[in-house]
C-alpha cells in the first residue's frame, strides 16, 4: 500500500489549489472539451433511480449532472467555490436538482458508508496525496456500493502536459504525487487495495477536434487552464523561458495532433465494488 508524506499545512495547500483552478476558465473548457466523459461515467457507474450518488472533485458538475437527470440523489463536491457556482447554473439551465458542497478530496465532510456510488470524473487525481483521496472514497462508499474512475493517463495529454511543463512550475508540496499517476491501473489497485472487489480497468479515448494545430492548443490552455497559468505565472518576467515554454507546449499540441485537427486524449475508466 502507497503511503503520503503530509508536511505542509492542509489549509495553505487547499488555498493554493483553489486559486489554481479558479484561474482562467475551467468551466469553458469543461463544456467545450470534456463534458462527453460525464455521461461515460454515469453509464458505467449503473447510476439509476434512487441511488445516493457522491461526485469527488466535481467541477461544473460534468458528471453530477447526468447523474441526477436518472432521478438519483446527488451530492457535488469541490475545492474551488467558483466551480460550483457554474455548476449550479448549469444545473439550472438542465432541469436537475442537487446538492453542492465546497469539500477537500483529501478530508470530506461525510459520514462512512453514507453513498452507493462515489465517482469522480478527472478530478480527485488532481488531490495531491492520492492515498488519503484514495482512503476517502472508500470511507463514504457503503459496503457493496461503487467506485467509479475517469482519469487522464501518463501516456495521454495531460500527462505530457505535465511531464513538459514540469521544468517551468513551482515544486509541489513534499509527498505529493502526480496527477497523472491515477490513469495507471496498478496505481490505482494499490492505492485501494483489499478494501475494493471487482476492479475493472479500460483505457479508452476521448476525441477532440477542436484544435487547428499545436500553437492553438497551445493558446487554449495557456489562457483557460490553471495549471498552466500557474506554469507561465512562476516564469514571471523571463521572457526566454516563457518564450521556450510556448515553443515547448505548441510542439506537444503538434506531436498530439493525430489528423487534421484531431486529437485522442487518453483515460482510464475503473469501476470497483467495496468490500
Amino acid at each position: 500500500m502507497s503511503s503520503d508524506t503530509v508536511t505542509v499545512d492542509d489549509r495553505q495547500l487547499a488555498a493554493k489549489h483553489r486559486s489554481m483552478w479558479a484561474s482562467g476558465d475551467y468551466p469553458k473548457l469543461a463544456a467545450e472539451l470534456v463534458a462527453p466523459l460525464g455521461q461515460v461515467l454515469v453509464e458505467a457507474a449503473g447510476i439509476s433511480a434512487g441511488d445516493r450518488v457522491f461526485d469527488v472533485a466535481a467541477g461544473t458538475g460534468n458528471a453530477a449532472i447526468p447523474a441526477a437527470a436518472t432521478g438519483a440523489a446527488v451530492t457535488a463536491s469541490d475545492l474551488t467555490p467558483e466551480l460550483l457556482e457554474a455548476g449550479r447554473a448549469l444545473a439550472a439551465q438542465s432541469g436537475v436538482e442537487l446538492e453542492w458542497q465546497e469539500a477537500d478530496a483529501h478530508t470530506l465532510p461525510f459520514a462512512d458508508n453514507d453513498f452507493d456510488v462515489v465517482m469522480s470524473c478527472i478530478g480527485v487525481m488532481f488531490a495531491p496525496y492520492h492515498q488519503r483521496a484514495a482512503a476517502e472514497l472508500i470511507r463514504v462508499c457503503r459496503p457493496g456500493g461503487r467506485i467509479v474512475l475517469i482519469n487522464w493517463t501518463p501516456e495521454g495529454h495531460i500527462g505530457r502536459l505535465f511531464a513538459t511543463m514540469k521544468p517551468y512550475m513551482p515544486s509541489p508540496p513534499p509527498g505529493a504525487t502526480p496527477p497523472p499517476q491515477w490513469g495507471r491501473e496498478e496505481h490505482v489497485r494499490e492505492l485501494l487495495g483489499d478494501r475494493v472487489t471487482d476492479v475493472v480497468a479500460q483505457r479508452r479515448t476521448l476525441p477532440v477536434t477542436h484544435f487547428a494545430d499545436g500553437a492553438e492548443f497551445r493558446d487554449y490552455f495557456k489562457a483557460v487552464y490553471g495549471p498552466t497559468i500557474a506554469a507561465y505565472r512562476n516564469v514571471g518576467d523571463d521572457s526566454d523561458r516563457a518564450a521556450q515554454l510556448d515553443t515547448d507546449l505548441a510542439r506537444l499540441g503538434d506531436e498530439l495532433m493525430g489528423g487534421p485537427s484531431r486529437m485522442e486524449w487518453e483515460y482510464l475508466l475503473l469501476t470497483a465494488g467495496k468490500a
